[in-house]
């Protein structure tokens, strides 16, 4: 950090308490990150190189909106000029950056590129700063400004905040002028900005021109920070932390040495001792009265339309329609499987017969609030088919929806896929996103894995999107630059055994008045789609190693341990998600967290499925950590569960059963439920069972975990050192390099 901050030039306070760094020019910083000298893709470790700007404070609305117009025409889609400059380079393989962030008191714009030869890390910087100049000189198409504004202008009448509350996503945006003594509701008054932004444009149509010169090219603070590969960095960090603790002890005489073991025994003590009473009864709770008996129920009417599935959810959604358009993935004969994840994005990114991938993007942005695409891929209980869906996913308002059908149309009839540069950037950009997803979601990636080998669904997930699918991508750079025409048959042949509207699924969410107007025009849009029959071809998944230790670049592990209990003898019952819930909050959270030292430890139930899985996060154990599994079902089989800790988790499992969702997800929700077969009377008594679980239930499941302990499958993401440690002398893990 000293280092670090040497380089800078000295940090000058002002009297209003803002941070400015007097750079009379901008920097350049140079960092080493570690890497494997060899990895399994037999490319050397390449490099990220990032171009960030610090701007103005967060204080003025007008100059906020107009950033984030900018930001979002620069960088926001595959069309915006500055991305696209970037990815056609051919120097990375995605950028890196994502434009404006709010989040500070002072504003910063960060844009890059990841994926980076050595020899190319000098040529981004000048990239970005010539095309920002020549987009300053001539201005940004029309079409990329007005798909900007209608973007952000939707984004926020929908305010459309996911799986998280709407209100504590209001506060914590008002956070960021109220921590700074400001008007805490200047971030959410958007309608007068956006007014004054409009009228800006409407009067200068190259009034962001003066933007990008004013806050970017001529901007001094500026910084470009370069990752390099080290392939010795990691031995370095472990030998210079042994060397400076050795250091440490050898000043320390007996008394000081017996003080730093009396408070490593203290510490363990403090670990280990649990809450009393009195401290945890000065927490705030619930009780079981303050919970619903009865499941919440999502309207759904099922209909048909052109040989088409149709459901319809009656919801409030303040005049905006939510459409998923589906296709049964059953109808792809299995080889397709891994290439079939970028069928969406080669629809949506590749243009049409009539227009190029810019102006269909541009387009998408003028005239919907967005078209995204996405599988929904799961096990289904007491059917060993699971189910397999291919959707595009858009919303509009209710007199944006004729555009919407439009385009969904022309992407399915006539994109077109004959575009080897195009698509070769898709698979860099999803090959790049998987890889830079494996520490932040490795325990995803093993559970993914730990699946694969317990149901087909789960398996032809593996092949679409998890690891099978990045060792499938990293082959498939090469077969795209030396037999294009076949990858082109490919895509062409999953089109042709997809579309069709007999294998077709359609959701909407809307209310019952925009259904009236809405319906009609999906009839039409039905009638213009092939209503050719489709065969289902059966999937045979190929067995994947039993055990497998996958190695990355890494310090951490993420250690999974799962089994199909349903094969292990168990019945569905509502108490597992109460067990679970217990489970992570008390063994789990304190052996593999805060005893093992790991950032995460919990376990997992898939009920479709049958599997339960052990998971840790960024853990620095292997063996210990299996070890603990292992315990848990001594554990269960010897608890005492209170009251208080039983209604805890019977309120954490009924949070789970009833979590927060807005409209779209509703429907999304019950659309998935059709698709499983899963009925309200299901429901109700699942949730029955789970208000009424007792402690017997508790030991009940250890006899099953306790089957895991002998029969489950054992797969580690992490270290090779770890890895290589856990083996021994007797290797019982498969092992097979990732990164």
């Amino acid at each position: 950090l000293d280092e670090y901050l040497a380089q800078f030039d000295k940090i000058e306070v002002d009297s209003a308490i803002s941070l400015q760094p007097s750079f009379t020019e901008p920097k350049v910083f140079t960092f080493p990150y570690s890497a494997d000298a060899n990895q399994s893709n037999g490319n050397k470790p390449k490099a990220m190189v990032q171009v960030n700007w610090l701007l103005p404070e967060f204080a003025e609305a007008n100059l906020v909106m107009a950033l984030s117009v900018l930001s979002y025409a620069l960088v926001a889609t595959s069309a915006s000029p500055l991305r696209k400059a970037l990815i056609d380079s051919g120097l990375g393989e995605d950028i890196t950056g994502g434009g404006l962030s709010t989040y500070t008191r002072q504003m910063t714009f960060a844009v890059g590129l990841k994926g980076v030869d050595l020899e190319d890390v000098g040529k981004v910087e000048p990239l970005i700063l010539r095309t920002l100049q020549q987009l300053a000189d001539e201005g940004i198409e029309d079409d990329m400004i007005e798909a900007a504004v209608n973007t952000i202008e939707f984004a926020l009448r929908e305010n459309n905040t996911g799986a998280y509350p709407r209100g504590l996503s209001l506060m914590i945006s008002a956070l960021n002028t109220w921590l700074h003594d400001r008007d805490p509701l200047m971030p959410l008054r958007y309608e007068a900005p956006l007014a004054a932004l409009k009228e800006t444009l409407a009067a200068n149509n190259g009034a962001l021109q003066s933007f990008i010169n004013q806050y970017l090219l001529d901007n001094p603070h500026r910084t470009t920070v370069m990752l390099e590969p080290d392939q010795q960095l990691a031995q370095r960090r472990d030998e210079g932390e042994k060397a400076r603790l050795a250091a440490v002890r050898a000043k320390l005489n007996q008394e000081e040495l017996q003080r730093v073991i009396d408070n490593s025994i203290e510490l363990r003590r403090l670990q280990e001792t649990p809450d009393s009473p009195e401290a945890l009864a000065t927490l705030p709770v619930l009780t079981l009265d303050d919970l619903d008996r009865e499941s919440k129920t999502i309207p759904i009417e099922v209909l048909q339309e052109r040989e088409t599935d149709v459901l319809f959810h009656d919801l409030f959604t303040n005049g905006i329609v939510y459409l998923n358009v589906g296709f049964n993935l059953k109808a792809l004969p299995q080889e397709y499987l891994p290439l079939a994840g970028l069928f969406g994005p080669a629809l949506l990114s590749m243009g049409t017969e009539t227009e190029d991938f810019v102006k269909l993007s541009q387009r998408i942005g003028r005239k919907t609030g967005g078209i995204s695409s996405g599988t929904f891929i799961s096990a289904k209980e007491h059917d060993p088919e699971g189910v397999a869906w291919f959707f595009l996913n858009g919303k509009a308002t209710m007199e944006q929806t004729q555009d919407l059908l439009d385009i969904l149309r022309d992407v399915l009839l006539t994109a077109n896929l004959d575009n080897r540069e195009r698509f070769r950037q898709i698979v860099l950009r999803n090959k790049a996103g998987q890889e830079a997803g494996l520490i932040p979601a490795g325990h995803r990636v093993v559970n993914g894995r730990l699946s694969a080998h317990f149901s087909k669904a789960d398996w032809a997930a593996e092949q679409m999107s998890g690891l099978e699918n990045l060792f499938y991508l990293r082959q498939l750079q090469q077969t795209i630059e030396n037999d294009w025409p076949a990858v082109l048959a490919n895509l062409e042949a999953i089109r042709e055994h997809l579309l069709s509207r007999e294998n077709m699924l359609v959701n909407v969410t809307a209310d019952a008045a925009d259904w009236t107007q809405f319906q009609p025009q999906l009839g039409q849009f039905l009638t213009e789609l092939p209503p050719k029959p489709l065969s289902y071809p059966d999937w045979t998944p190929e067995p994947l190693p039993p055990n497998e230790g996958l190695t990355i670049p890494a310090q951490v592990n993420y250690v999974g341990k799962g089994a199909n209990i349903y094969d292990l003898g168990y019945e569905a019952h509502g108490s597992i998600s109460v067990i679970t819930n217990y489970l992570r909050t008390t063994w789990l959270w304190e052996k593999v967290r805060v005893q093992g030292g790991a950032y995460g430890g919990f376990c997992v139930f898939r009920k479709q499925s049958g599997v339960f899985s052990f998971l840790s996060y960024r853990d620095p154990n292997l063996r210990g950590t299996l070890a603990n599994y292992d315990g848990t079902a001594k554990f269960l089989s010897n608890v005492h569960v209170n009251g208080d800790e039983l209604t805890k988790s019977i309120i954490g499992a009924i949070g789970a059963l009833d979590a927060y969702q807005l409209p779209d997800a509703k429907g999304y929700t019950s659309m998935q439920r059709y698709l499983l077969g899963i009925t309200e009377e299901e429901r109700q008594k699942y949730r029955d069972e789970v208000l009424a679980t007792n402690e017997e239930d508790f030991k009940a499941f250890a006899e099953v975990l306790q089957k895991i302990n002998d029969d489950g499958l054992v797969v580690v993401l992490g270290s090779a050192e770890a890895i290589k440690a856990a083996n021994g002398d007797k290797p019982w893990l498969n092992v097979a390099r990732v990164m």
